[in-house]
Formats: C-alpha cells, sequence, structure tokens
C-alpha cells in the first residue's frame, strides 16, 4: 500500500470513529399506544430509557404492554438503523462494511 493509500486509510478511520462517536450521543425516540409506552434508543441500538404510563398497567392484560413495548422497541430500532445508515453511508460511500452497521 502506498504512502497516499494508507493516509487516506487513516483518515476514513479517524471520521469512521467519529461517526461512531456522535451515533453513541444520537438519540432517537419511539413510542406505542399513542404515547403510552415510549422507548429512546442510542444510535447504536442500545437502549437509554423505556418510560410506561400508569394508565396501561394492568395485571390482567400483561399481553398488551409486552405487545407495547415490544413496537416501541422496534420502531426505535428501526430509527436508530436509518441514523446509523445514514451518517455511516456519507463515509463509506454506501458500501456495507461487517462489524460498523
Amino acid at each position: 500500500m502506498n504512502k497516499f493509500m494508507m493516509q487516506q486509510a487513516q483518515k476514513l478511520q479517524a471520521q469512521l470513529l467519529k461517526a461512531q462517536e456522535e451515533l453513541a450521543n444520537l438519540n432517537v425516540e419511539a413510542s406505542s399506544g399513542g404515547g403510552m409506552v415510549t422507548v429512546v434508543m442510542n444510535g447504536q441500538m442500545h437502549i437509554q430509557s423505556v418510560k410506561i404510563s400508569k394508565e396501561v398497567v394492568n395485571p390482567e392484560e400483561v399481553e398488551m404492554l409486552e405487545d407495547l413495548v415490544l413496537t416501541a422497541v422496534k420502531e426505535a430500532q428501526a430509527k436508530a438503523q436509518e441514523a446509523a445508515a445514514q451518517k455511516m453511508g456519507g463515509l463509506t460511500g454506501g458500501l456495507k462494511i461487517p462489524g460498523l452497521m
């Protein structure tokens, strides 16, 4: 690898590390049940918080609450994946690099 290619690779690596840091600090929010369950997830798809409204907590309807939580988590994941794809896609030119996305 020539010197120019090494410099370009190092520059790309630094940009990717910065993008990963930015994704760790980016939060997306998703809710279900008309806001009864809210999930906050960062751009690295780590759940930051789950909020559940008292009105939806009913021991006789546990399955409904489980569904609301699952729906909110899935929506938050989709939003986090979209944010990561936008952030990383701009750096990698659309290449899917294992371990980065």
